[in-house]
């Protein structure tokens, strides 16, 4: 089965996100370390990236937030920045907290050294608080498409991959489609990824399950009525799946995102992942600075690694499609193997726009608890 380039599925839509999140005016908050990598727009406002360097080391710190370990590959990738710049401490808070946790945080913990330094979100929630992130381009910005990034670089799409169904095969039947899990093999066994009307993950899962069932990105209806079928069946279970409640049996079957389930057949062979040919949903997640982050050099270095070709790898080897994948490839410079061992993806993707992101979320908040309460 071939397999397609994330970029090539994802410009149609994506190119509507650089037109639509326009970028706030520049930073001129300052953090109370009063550096000046707060205002800070590329490495060469600090001296290039030995500047930068040294600016974050005599800071010493880095909050990071809402990054699972299992998580593509976040845990080796915090390991590799800890080992490449040992002066600089990563905390590293509320590691299974959904996005908009991440910007509630950012909002209670403003002017403390707790708040977060970075964030990584979903779409949705991104786009809704460009006014917290500060303006940056990392030293491989040219490298990302001009649809992956606002042009100051406000928020810049980092890792993506394409919506899916994980199973264990020794525990469930085969399964093919979205249909297979209404069957009576099921019973009691398939879990979402969180909640849609605040997870980027879930809410991708259930516009899959829009597209599969008559729907589309303009209409979510039918994947909020395909798993309240599910539930009346009494396949769908309200628990949020993580890595020890699938190698446990809990949760047997996940629908996810296809680097975090590919990721589980590492560890549990009998583990299965399909994307469904009649719905394929495709998506990245944003990068973005905390305009009032603690440790504004250590967050922008931390930027520079993630989009280096170490950093683009890192999140290759957790089976998520970086940004700079096309670059890479062309220099090079990617981890082939990693690379073609991602799952194959047929059919055509669909990537959701921010008014039909918006449309669904609303659309969510109205009817998700009525269907699967």
């Amino acid at each position: 089965m071939a397999r397609k380039s994330l970029r090539l599925s994802l410009v149609a839509g994506l190119s509507v996100l650089a037109l639509a999140a326009c970028a706030p005016p520049a930073n001129k908050s300052s953090s109370s370390s009063g550096s000046d990598a707060a205002k800070a727009t590329s490495a060469s406002d600090v001296g290039g990236m030995s500047g930068l360097v040294k600016a974050a080391e005599k800071e010493g710190a880095l909050n990071v937030i809402a990054l699972p370990p299992d998580w593509a590959n976040y845990g080796n990738i915090i390991k590799a920045f800890q080992a490449k710049y040992p002066k600089i401490k990563i905390s590293s808070a509320q590691p299974n907290a959904a996005s908009q946790d991440e910007i509630n945080a950012a909002n209670s913990l403003k002017g403390t050294k707790r708040a977060p330094d970075v964030f990584d979100l979903g779409q949705s929630v991104a786009l809704a608080n460009t006014k917290l992130f500060a303006p940056y381009k990392v030293s491989t910005f040219d490298d990302i498409p001009a649809d992956f990034k606002d042009p100051n670089g406000t928020w810049v799409n980092d890792y993506g991959g394409y919506m899916s169904i994980g199973y264990d095969s020794k525990k469930v039947p085969a399964v093919t489609g979205l249909d297979s899990l209404m069957g009576s093999g099921f019973k009691g066994k398939v879990a979402l990824n969180g909640d849609p009307t605040q997870a980027g993950a879930a809410f991708s899962g259930v516009m899959m399950a829009a597209v599969g069932n008559g729907g589309s990105a303009d209409n979510i209806a039918p994947g909020v009525d395909y798993f309240g079928k599910l539930k009346k069946v009494g396949n769908f279970i309200p628990i949020d799946p993580d890595p020890s409640t699938i190698e446990s049996g809990q949760t047997p079957v996940v629908i996810d995102w296809d680097y975090l389930n590919a990721a589980e057949t590492a560890k549990l062979p009998s583990w299965k992942v399909v994307v469904p040919d009649n719905a394929v949903i495709a998506g990245y997640y944003y990068q973005a600075v905390n305009k009032d982050a603690p440790h504004p050099a250590a967050a922008r270095l931390w930027e520079e690694f993630l989009y280096s070709d170490q950093g683009q790898n890192l999140w290759l080897g957790g089976g998520a499609r970086p940004v700079r994948a096309d670059a890479m490839v062309k220099a090079g410079t990617i981890d082939k193997k990693a690379y073609d061992a991602l799952p194959p993806v047929n059919g055509t993707a669909v990537t959701p726009t921010v008014a039909q992101t918006e449309k669904a979320t609303s659309y969510l908040s109205q009817n998700w608890a009525k269907a699967v309460g």
